[in-house]
């Protein structure tokens, strides 16, 4: 298997992109089962956030180019990869991404579809599509100019340069850099606090944040009242507030 599902502890899945002598290039296979795995995950009510990472030295290295290097137009269509990335893109719980070494081309779109970014000191972010006389397909364009502004992205996108784990740090598309051997272990420690957090308000920020980052303002803040509001209908919300006038940690059960 070239994606292999571990556990993570405490309501954690880890997933990990196991395709070493390809250095986890993101072929057809890896994306059917990634899709195939969120899939799982995004059902399975005992997982509340879950962690995406590659191997030490390398998160993943982009698309297989030497199965796409003859294709036309009609291949590409009818390989409809959007649906493998569709899963992932609306995975309901946080995803963290784990990355080490390399994330270039759909390894950094890969990235980019979670919701934060550990990386190591090491790491390098890339989106070299342009080098080899293509573009981004899997949402390289659009999330990179959401995440860090049209100037940075610009010139990612138009060089293909690589940017190192401080640089991605700086504009943005980074949410904390580690050194190398702690990225792992920072990354599951965070999603096992989240974890520990209230399910349907966990859920819900995730849903606002991307939903409302492309309405206007106004319309955003009604989205965002009206599920602030919903939050008393839940458990959870009774129990986090008694816990707090009662001094004690809360219980939350996702209910």
């Amino acid at each position: 298997m070239e994606v292999l599902l571990e556990s993570g502890g405490e309501c954690v899945a880890l997933v990990r992109i196991n395709r070493p002598e390809a250095r986890n290039a993101l072929n057809s296979a890896v994306r059917e089962q990634l899709a195939r795995t969120f899939v799982e995950l995004a059902s399975n009510d005992d997982i509340r956030c879950v962690v995406v990472t590659g191997m030490e030295k390398v998160f993943a290295a982009g698309a297989d180019i030497k199965a796409m290097a003859d294709a036309q137009p009609i291949d590409m269509i009818l390989r409809a990869s959007e649906r493998n990335w569709g899963p992932i893109k609306d995975f309901p719980k946080p995803l963290i991404a784990a990355v080490n070494g390399f994330a270039l081309g759909g390894g950094c779109e890969l990235a980019m579809h979670a919701d934060m970014i550990i990386a190591g000191a090491s790491a390098k972010f890339a989106q070299p599509e342009i080098r080899v006389g293509i573009i981004p397909g899997a949402g390289g364009t659009q999330r990179l100019l959401r995440a860090v502004g049209k100037f940075k992205a610009m010139k990612i996108l138009l060089t293909g340069e690589m940017v190192s784990a401080q640089e991605a740090e700086a504009m943005g598309l980074v949410t904390e850099v580690v050194p190398d051997d702690e990225v792992l272990d920072r990354a599951l420690a965070l999603a096992r606090s989240i974890a520990l957090l209230p399910p349907l308000a966990v859920r819900k920020i995730k849903e606002l944040v991307l939903q409302g980052g492309d309405l206007p303002l106004e319309a955003a803040l009604v989205m965002e009242r009206h599920a602030f509001q919903l939050m008393f209908a839940t458990a959870d919300q009774k129990e986090g507030m008694q816990a707090f006038i009662e001094k004690r940690s809360p219980n939350f059960t996702g209910l």
